[in-house]
């Protein structure tokens, strides 16, 4: 008996062993997971997927920073601005798909995506609708690019002094934001049909959409889930120089593919800057006790290279490193984007402000993301606006201002998972790694029986070297 149960043990370990081995060869538990999470993850209506798709059900929000002009007069001469950073002014965003209609076969589904934006009082530094900033005048530095030289030149002089526009001006944060009415731009807009009579840095977007999206909904292909292949009736852009920098890469930033690996780069296409981007991995995290994978927007992204020639407008002018000209696709107005601060730009944008703290804990742009699913657990997104100002022949207003790139404000554009949602998605995964790591509990199960089989084998041995009273007494006996 007990030599059928030495046998058993290790012929168990050894079945243990090998099916272990087998199972971890193959990935067959592995496939099983990354299957289910493949056909699950589709924009499907009525699925849960689709629903968290059409109304994102994490908290963002949208910090703005103003530089605050201390030294106008002094910049006229031309000086080095000084500038005092104001904010955050703190504004919940609530977003939302509409407008929704499936493709032929559900391959590809179109909608608008909404955004409104609510003040937060409590995580602001003040009251938007009457705090004050000074700052440039980008309607008037706007007008006075338009026109150079000859009629339409003595036009917009005559209207600057009628008007009595200054190359800065003071406006409450909520106007300078969502819009006020300005008096130049009211009189070009007969004119100019395209040029809105009001102006606001984020003027129109309150309460509204960036435009019509046509996204793959990952029936064919997980890697492409909320894949977008049009915007506005276009699969791609006409603003810049090459097709390659024309494309409209990625998603929208709000989802991602589920099974993402660390070797990947994962495109986006924010709409608001102009041109798609791409991220990179960066290191490991925990978000909520959450395994992460952390992206980041790589430093060669606005670097001043042979890849990004074709976003130097006109051809052939480039600013530098850091900073892109969106002029093209802002009717003209000088507005040229960076990181917060000018981080990653060269120096010479930075020591020509003073106030200019680039710092990468508060100023980089990442997004931390669930390998297994592709939910976003945390991210922030972070731009400025700046404006190209020069001193201009025959506008007095710029006096003998320094041509530079000059800060307007910042954005963080955040979102941190909540507990609720993080204790759900929790339990998702540690399900798929209890089913994953099957094979490794099979193998240590095989290696405990064959603990076991050595212990036998060793104390059976040892039984036999012993042997009994009789064949230990001697062979002739006295």
């Amino acid at each position: 008996m007990a030599r059928c149960c030495f046998y058993a043990v290790g012929t168990l370990s050894l079945l243990l062993l090998v099916t272990s081995v087998t199972l971890l060869v193959a990935r067959v538990f592995q496939k099983a997971v990354d299957q289910t999470i493949e056909k699950n993850i589709v924009l499907r209506n009525g699925s849960e997927t689709f629903d968290s798709w059409k109304k994102p059900p994490l908290p963002v929000y949208s910090q703005f920073y103003f530089f605050n002009v201390t030294n106008p007069e002094e910049i006229l001469r031309g000086e080095i601005p000084r500038l005092e950073e104001v904010g955050p002014y703190t504004y919940r965003e609530i977003r939302d798909k509409a407008e929704i209609q499936f493709g032929d076969n559900g391959t590809t589904i179109s909608a608008v995506s909404n955004k409104t934006y609510v003040f937060v009082r409590d995580q602001s530094v003040g009251d938007a609708r009457t705090d004050l900033i000074r700052t440039v005048n980008i309607p008037a530095v706007t007008a006075m690019e338009w026109a150079h030289q000859g009629f339409t030149q003595m036009l917009i002089r005559a209207l600057l002094k009628a008007y009595q526009q200054n190359f800065f001006v003071t406006h409450t944060v909520h106007d300078l934001l969502w819009g006020y009415k300005d008096e130049l731009l009211a009189l070009i807009h007969p004119f100019k049909p395209d040029i809105s009579p009001s102006f606001g840095l984020y003027y129109g977007r309150n309460g509204s959409n960036d435009g019509d999206y046509v996204f793959l909904t990952g029936e064919d292909n997980y890697l492409n889930f909320s894949k977008i292949v049009e915007w506005n009736g276009k699969t791609s852009l006409d603003w810049w120089a090459t097709d390659k920098c024309n494309m409209i890469n990625g998603t929208d930033g709000d989802t991602f593919h589920p099974l993402i690996t660390k070797d990947e780069t994962l495109y986006v296409f924010p709409s608001d800057f102009c041109r798609s981007l791409y991220i990179t991995f960066s290191n490991f995290e925990s978000v909520q006790g959450l395994p992460a994978f952390r992206f980041k927007v790589p430093e060669e992204i606005l670097a001043n290279t042979s890849d990004n020639a074709g976003f130097c407008t006109p051809a052939g002018n480039c600013l530098g490193s850091g900073v892109l000209n969106v002029s093209v696709c802002k009717n003209g107005a000088p507005i040229i984007l960076s990181f917060p601060h000018f981080y990653q730009a060269d120096e010479k944008f930075v020591s020509a402000i003073e106030g200019m703290h680039p710092n990468k804990e508060y100023h980089e742009t990442f997004v931390d993301i669930n390998p297994l699913t592709g939910i976003i657990l945390r991210a922030a997104k972070r731009f400025q606006v700046n404006v190209y100002v020069r001193k201009l022949d025959g506008f007095i207003e710029t006096g003998d201002v320094r041509t530079m790139v000059f800060p307007v404000m910042h954005v963080n554009e955040s979102v941190l998972i909540d507990k609720e949602t993080a204790s759900r998605l929790k339990s998702v995964v540690n399900t798929t790694l209890i089913v994953t790591n099957i094979p490794y509990i099979v193998m240590a199960l095989g290696v405990f029986f064959g603990l076991i089989f050595t212990w036998l084998a060793c104390r059976g041995q040892g039984s036999m070297d012993e042997g009994t009273a009789d064949e230990r007494a001697p062979l002739i006996r006295t």
